[in-house]
């Protein structure tokens, strides 16, 4: 399962560089850009390195640089251009192509410099904000279309992470100032989707409350054991796989089961909250839409 993909179908290039297949096509023709090797049945397959050489193409092709300039160009040159136009902008559209370079190729460094680069200009709430987010939500799609494999979801996503975890430790130097209540944070037994979680970790840790980080497949049975130690609790978790639709209704009376005779709240986002109805719930548990929603009433 977690074999790198190494060859992609000319969807996999339309969903990865934001160009339509039939100008894929266009340049190929015309300009000898991109050289796809062909199936048995006479199906187009672009490697590794053409998907490589088409996002360089669409980054300066977005940067106001004619399609047949740059076929003119020698092949070695492309990257060193891409990375010029990199070093002087850290526009929105640029730094998510550099991410998503840097996932394809898994190139540490690329990712690396761009953050650097925009944390020069801006804090790292913001980055998140306006172009991890976005960035995360195309890899949705990506993964989804079988554009990318497991390994280059696991490379960008620990990345992202370990940015996450730098930020809140400096955060954590500081004691928190608003006793109204305790965050417990936790992903429900298989869970393992866990960035958004650590933002919103981040985000209570910011507005100066005290949390706990429990992080992956918690079993509900065993938080009971944090009411021996903290008063009005509420608990935080992020619904992205599991529980799925059919095992909703049952995880909420299981909540309700073990740790509504504390007078405990829980608070959840993610995907499978499109399948709550949400008039039904008790008054003790509460859904957001997103974490800007969830920051909001912080």
């Amino acid at each position: 399962m977690n074999n790198v993909k190494k060859s992609f179908s000319i969807r996999d290039l339309e969903n990865l560089s934001g160009i339509k297949a039939h100008t894929i096509r266009i340049w190929e023709k015309r300009y000898g850009l991109l050289s796809p090797e062909r199936t048995s049945t006479n199906i187009r397959t672009y490697s590794l390195a053409s998907l490589q050489k088409l996002l360089n193409i669409t980054l300066l092709y977005n940067n106001g640089y004619k399609i047949s300039k740059i076929a003119k160009l020698q092949e070695a040159d492309i990257p060193l251009i891409v990375r010029e136009i990199m070093a002087k902008s850290s526009t929105k559209n640029h730094a998510i192509n550099a991410f998503k370079l840097s996932m394809i190729n898994f190139d540490l460094s690329l990712f690396q410099n761009t953050y650097n680069s925009l944390l020069a200009e801006k804090s790292f709430r913001d980055i998140f904000w306006e172009y991890f987010i976005p960035f995360l939500n195309e890899l949705g799609l990506l993964w989804q279309t079988d554009t990318i494999s497991p390994a280059h979801e696991h490379f960008i996503t620990n990345l992202i992470k370990q940015k996450i975890y730098t930020s809140t430790e400096k955060l954590q130097l500081m004691e928190p100032t608003n006793d109204e209540k305790v965050f417990v944070l936790f992903l429900p037994e298989n869970e393992i989707h866990e960035i958004g979680l650590l933002f919103i970790n981040y985000e209570i840790i910011l507005h100066g409350y005290k949390t706990i980080y429990l992080g992956q497949t918690m079993p509900l049975e065993n938080l009971a054991d944090l009411e021996n130690y903290y008063n009005n609790i509420h608990y935080l978790s992020y619904f992205t796989v599991v529980p799925n639709k059919d095992k909703l209704e049952k995880y909420i009376d299981d909540f309700t089961k073990y740790l509504n005779q504390y007078n405990s709240n829980l608070w959840i986002l993610g995907r499978q909250i499109q399948h709550i109805n949400k008039e039904k719930l008790p008054p003790h548990i509460r859904t957001f839409d997103s974490i800007e929603q969830l920051s909001k009433v912080l």
